[in-house]
This record gives C-alpha cells, structure tokens and sequence, in this order.
C-alpha cells in the first residue's frame, strides 16, 4: 500500500534546492535521504509532515496516514518540561489523558533510566534530546517516521540502540532518513535518494551500493556530454568551411547547408546536460607540515583517572610521523580525559607520562569547536594572526562553503557544518604536523567528510582523534586504541571494536 506519493516537487529558497523530485513510499519502505548540507534535506523532510508548501508539486498522503517528524533539534515549547511530559506531547491532549502509560513503554524501549525523567529537557545532554525527540515521535505510532540527522550527538552504544529500535519497528511503519552517517545508513535502509537541484536520483540499494551505481550513471552522463559536445563542435567545423566555400563560389545552397549546420549544433549544445557536480558546503583540505622527528608524541605507562578512581592503564605508546590514530571506547571509559591531558602537554603543561617531539606543531578541534569561541566572525577566525590578504582570505572562505555575502555573518548563525568547516579551515592554515581531533566529522555532509579522509590520507596528515563516524574511522585510521576494561589496548581491525560499542 502506498502511504506516500510525491510528484514534480520543486523548491526554491534563495536557489533551487530541487526540482522534478517524484517518488513514492510503501508501507515498511527504508528510504535513506542524501545530499550536500543545505541542499533540501530538512526541507524536504517538512513538506512531507505538512509544515511548508513547496514552490510547485504535490505530495499525496494516504487517508489517515500519519506522518511524525523527528527534527535535529527540541522545539522551543518542550524545553522546560520534563522529559517524560515532553515525551508525552507527542499525543493529543485527549490520548494523552486516557493513554498516559504510552510514555513509559517508549521511555523503557529507549532504555531511559528513571532517574532521568524528571529532568527538564534543557538540562538534558544533546543525546538524550536526541532520544526525546525520537520518544516523541514513535508514542503517537506514526504510519511514517522521518528522522533529520537521527546519529547526531549520539555515542556507538546508543546509534547500535537506535539501529535496533527501528529494526524492531513495526513492519508497516515507513521510515525516512535523512542523514551523513554512512554506516547508520548502510544498516537501516534499503533504498536512497540522492536529491539535487536537477534529476534527483532514486535507487532500490542502501547507500554504499547505492553511491556506486550513482558514481556509474554520473560517469555515463559525462561521457554522454562529452560526446554530445564533440558533435556539436564537428557540426561548427564543418559549417565554418561551408560558409567559406559558399562564400566564395556564391553558392546559396551552401549558405543554407552552413546555417542548418550551426542551428542544428547550437541544439545538440543546448540540449546537453553535464554530469551533476555534487556541490558540498565546502572544500576541506588538511596538510602534514614537514618535521624531522620520527615519533611526535611519546606516552610512558600512566594511568588515566578521576578523582578516587582509576579508569584505564595506557602502556608504552608512542605515535609516528605519519600515524592516524584513531581512539575508541565507550561512553564515559575515559577517551575525553586522555584526549584532555594530550591538549594540555602539546600546550606546553607539564606531564611527566606524555612526551611531544621538540619540532611538533599542534592543532587542536574539540567537539564544540571551542577554538572558534574567540572569533565574532568567519573572517576575524581565518585573518586573525595570519598575514594571506583579503582576496586569499575572500577565496579560502568561499571554498570552505561559505560565499562572500557571509563570510562576516556573527558566527552564531552559522550552522553546524558551517562552522565545522571554518573550524578545520583555520586550523588548517595554523600550518599544524599533528592533529589531535574530537569527532572531526561531526556536521559535515559525505561529501565534506570523503573530501576529508582523502585529504588526511593523500597528505600522510599524523593524528590522535576520536570519532562515532564507523566509515572515516574505516577509511583513515592506521592504528587503533581501544579502551577494554581497565586498559588501552592497540588493536589490528577496528570492526570488533564497534560490534561490542554497539551492543552497549
């Protein structure tokens, strides 16, 4: 049964977000939502709840189909409540008077402990936010779920809790989810939509297969636009020297011929459509400025500690030029601690256990990108103690996403892969040969983060960095560090790791 019908969408804000979109979603449907951020994903996702109109289309929604959003961030209106009050909204004020026990079926399927459902949801981390909004949505037991960026804020143990909630889902909920987590992709969904201003494209694939057969069709569009194009000059040459011997044997004829000949290549051009250029919010590049010491950053035996307790044991470790060490472990083991004693000796406190190299040159972004904290504006952030010149600085910013008309926006408005990218920007720019990265890929579309990994890769960047994101740390780590009971252990293949994080 068709829950779903969305015929010749379009929309346009300041541009095109898309344009043509037609599909259509069953009952159980897994459809994955992908683009560049600010492409339409969001958007899209409020046309279908019925909250914006778009500029042309329809979106058709079966009788009685009910549709729950599950957004990025807590609407304004639930902040103050308690989090089972805020759950609870979810139902009209009439279920919700006759039906209240609905809260604490779904509060115990999200493994919520009771000591947390008092607690107002400002006060609330951005993950348990995450699971109110998730809580909100499934107690009114929607027909279709969409879910904006559902793995934000969100830990392996609880993304594997939130994999398996929607397996466990009922078979004829559909979902929609919009999202940059690969491998969350990979796991829920059984088909994508690539959406762009011009042919969005649908696959019946989760998103890797998916993004292949996208890359193949992509591939044979540019052929079919290069050979189009090559037609189009042929037919021109061959006009060209019509009209000249038109011309000169006064042939009117010939001067008919060179005119259908430049008409009909004028067509052949005009009709030619190049292969989509995914346009991403923004470049990011990453360089190892040169250094001659082997091993940058040299750890002794230590323990990593709160007050009163030990949390793990580090061994003899040290990290080489050229080394991505990626650092895994659950919530709360002790990563951020270690993450935070690393800072603060490359900052140049002493810690006898932790030993950098003379010649390192340190570059740090933690989670809240707190680096750009300092900075009213993208463009004090990328000028302040660099001396590159307007045009450069105009240029760098425009490349990381951000064109001139807001590259002097307070940095309050910009939004989570904006600042992300203007983060990775001026510490690119600090010209570091070692990076110590708090979940580097947080807000950054696919695009933005394979344009990372290749970066990180191609220029044999050394770095310490923690991350949820499954693919990059697939894709760029060279060494692991896994937290396991009271130690940090190295280990050879990553996927382990994430199979126990995420059965929590």
């Amino acid at each position: 049964m068709t829950l779903l019908s969305v015929q010749d969408l379009s929309l346009t804000r300041a541009e095109t977000l898309f344009s043509g979109l037609t599909f259509t979603l069953a009952r159980g449907d897994r459809l994955g939502l992908v683009a560049a951020n600010g492409r339409g994903k969001t958007s899209l996702l409020s046309l279908i709840a019925g909250e914006d109109e778009p500029t042309s289309g329809t979106i058709t929604r079966a009788r009685g189909c009910l549709i729950a959003r599950v957004p990025q961030d807590p609407p304004a209106e639930i902040m103050d409540q308690p989090l089972a009050e805020a759950i609870r909204s979810g139902l009209d004020p009439e279920t919700a008077e006759l039906e209240f026990w609905r809260a604490d079926i779904v509060m115990d399927d999200l493994a919520i402990p009771e000591d947390l459902r008092a607690t107002p949801v400002r006060a609330l981390s951005g993950g348990w936010q995450r699971f109110v909004l998730l809580g909100r949505a499934l107690i009114a037991e929607p027909d279709v779920l969409l879910l904006d960026e559902p793995t934000n804020h969100l830990d392996l143990a609880r993304i594997g809790q939130v994999q398996r909630l929607l397996a466990g889902l009922p078979q004829g909920m559909a979902v929609i989810a919009a999202s940059h987590d690969r491998a969350f992709l990979d796991a829920v969904t059984s088909s994508t939509l690539f959406l762009r201003p011009a042919r969005s494209a649908a696959f019946a694939l989760p998103y890797s297969r998916a993004r292949a057969a996208l890359d193949e069709r992509d591939a044979a569009d540019d052929r079919a636009f290069e050979a189009e194009m090559k037609k189009a000059r042929q037919l021109r040459a061959q006009a060209a020297k019509l009209k000249n011997i038109g011309i000169n044997s006064g042939s009117d004829l010939l001067v008919t011929k060179t005119k259908q000949l430049k008409d009909r290549a004028e067509r052949i051009k005009e009709g030619a459509r190049p292969a989509h250029q995914e346009r991403s919010s923004g470049a990011i590049r990453l360089t190892n400025s040169g250094t001659h010491a082997k091993a940058l950053l040299a750890i002794e035996e230590t323990d990593i500690e709160v007050p009163g307790r030990v949390l793990f044991r580090v061994p003899r470790l040290w990290v080489e030029r050229g080394d991505r060490v990626a650092l895994l472990g659950p919530n709360g083991a002790g990563k951020s601690r270690l993450m935070g004693r690393v800072a603060a000796a490359l900052a140049g406190g002493e810690d006898p256990a932790i030993r950098p190299a003379a010649t390192l040159r340190p570059g740090l972004s933690d989670q809240a990108l707190a680096q750009l904290d300092a900075f009213r504006t993208p463009w004090e952030a990328v000028t302040t103690g660099f001396d590159h010149g307007d045009a450069r600085a105009r240029a760098m910013l425009s490349r990381a996403g951000l064109p001139p008309d807001r590259q002097t926006d307070p940095m309050g408005r910009l939004s989570g892969g904006q600042k992300a990218r203007v983060a990775l920007l001026r510490l690119r720019l600090q010209q570091p040969n070692f990076y110590l990265l708090d979940e580097p890929t947080n807000h950054i579309d696919i695009e933005g983060q394979e344009a990372l990994e290749l970066e990180m890769l191609e220029h044999g960047a050394t770095a310490l960095f923690v991350s949820h994101d499954r693919a990059f740390v697939r894709a760029v780590a060279s060494r692991v560090w896994s937290i396991e009971g009271k130690r940090l252990v190295e280990v050879e293949d990553p996927d382990p790791v994430f199979d126990r994080l995420m059965e929590g």
